[in-house]
């Protein structure tokens, strides 16, 4: 089993900036599995945002965050990040991180093993 522990969302205004993190721990996930971030708001599906393989640098974004948000791994610290700047109201939403398999379609929330608890963040207008 892989647990994941999502960090660093909370209440920010529009404009501001967050980064989030995701621990990784238990069984070890092998360096080319993605870790992807999605984020899911109240009477709305799961919405992928970006993925990244552990090792290797292959990124993928939603457009609706490209070029606003950053994802980011660490494997030496089972750590992945999404760092996100200018952010809008509409970004409000909790926030999941998420391993799935190397040969998997990391844009899609069921090609995912594990989940995180997600965590919250709140953009002010």
């Amino acid at each position: 089993q892989v647990q994941l522990v999502e960090s660093g969302g909370g209440l920010v205004q529009t404009g501001g900036s967050l980064r989030l993190s995701c621990a990784a721990s238990g069984r070890t996930i092998g360096g080319a599995s993605f870790m992807g971030w999605f984020r899911q708001a109240p009477g709305k599906d799961r919405e992928f945002l970006a993925a990244s393989r552990w090792i290797g640098g292959s990124t993928y974004y939603a457009d609706s965050v490209k070029g606003r948000f950053t994802v980011s791994t660490d494997y030496a610290s089972n750590t992945a990040y999404l760092q996100m700047n200018s952010l809008k109201p509409e970004d409000t939403a909790h926030y999941y991180c998420g391993a799935a398999p190397y040969d998997s379609d990391p844009r899609r929330a069921n090609a995912y093993t594990y989940w995180g608890q997600g965590t919250q963040v709140t953009v002010s207008s």
